[in-house]
């Protein structure tokens, strides 16, 4: 799918985002709330640095969108995330009302806008939320690989030094 080149430059600020949460050794996922061509919310992953498991990018976004409107339904406003939306963050997207959401690399594991459900989509609740993907998806992909990859090589060398002590 092709998309304007205004969705290109909203999914950019949400890698920006997502590449702040990477310096921050958090899972590298970043999101923005659009309305009216313009970032009104912003946000990344800040699980591990707020020991809260709800401080995924989306819902982190949403918060200040929603701070921003004075409202607690984004009506008219999209969703850019370079990682397909989990489960709660579905939930969220649909209880606020945004109505588009756009995300770069599909989460198997995860994944509730096409991976593994489609919770926007389905219309078992009273909002429903279109969903484009593939946005920056290579760029998406690439970041949390060289997330991963670095949290491995961590990982081998503490397995490695605890190892040679007794």
């Amino acid at each position: 799918m092709n998309f304007n080149e205004n969705k290109y430059r909203f999914m950019s600020a949400a890698l920006k985002e997502a590449e702040r949460a990477f310096e921050q050794n958090e899972v590298p996922i970043g999101a923005v709330v659009v309305f009216k061509n313009k970032i009104i919310g912003r946000g990344f992953n800040r699980v591990e640095s707020l020991k809260d498991a709800t401080a995924h990018a989306e819902m982190l976004a949403i918060t200040a969108a929603a701070n921003h409107q004075e409202n607690w339904r984004l009506l008219d406003c999209d969703l850019y995330v370079n990682v397909e939306p989990c489960l709660m963050c579905a939930g969220a997207i649909l209880s606020s009302r945004i109505k588009r959401i756009f995300f770069g690399a599909f989460d198997p594991k995860f994944g509730a806008c096409g991976s593994l459900y489609n919770v926007a989509q389905e219309g078992k609740m009273n909002h429903k939320t279109e969903v484009y993907s593939g946005l920056l998806e290579r760029e998406s992909s690439a970041l949390l690989q060289k997330f991963f990859k670095k949290k491995r090589v961590v990982g081998d060398k503490l397995k490695s030094n605890q190892s040679n002590h007794p």
